[in-house]
């Protein structure tokens, strides 16, 4: 019986379930949570970069994104809020659409 100890989407208990077989689990505390979740999200990102195509790709930014919004939860924010603070950055700073790559910065 393989062991996973991983935090895991909600309904993956009950895809096993359904699958004839049985799960054991436990609910995080909250700072357990956040472990996980800064954890998941950095296996996601993996998972990214080793994709072997577009489809893969944005696959994993999806679930990538999942992880985003559950983390801004964990911190208190609404998807909407994080978006929010998203587009102010891109006014000011700007988005990434451009494409510029900064060499270097020439002090005198």
């Amino acid at each position: 019986m393989p062991i996973h100890n991983k935090l895991v989407r909600d309904r993956i208990p009950d895809i096993i379930e359904l699958a004839g077989k049985e799960s054991k689990t436990r609910i995080l505390n909250d700072d357990e949570y956040m472990q996980e979740l800064r954890k998941k999200l950095g296996e996601e990102y993996e998972e990214y970069l080793a994709a072997e195509n577009a489809v893969a790709a944005v696959e994993e930014l999806a679930d990538m994104l999942e992880l985003i919004y559950a983390t801004a939860a964990a911190h208190g924010a609404t998807p909407h809020q994080l978006d929010m603070i998203r587009e102010e950055k891109a006014k000011k700073r700007g988005a990434f659409d451009e494409k510029i790559f900064l060499i270097e910065v020439v002090d005198d």
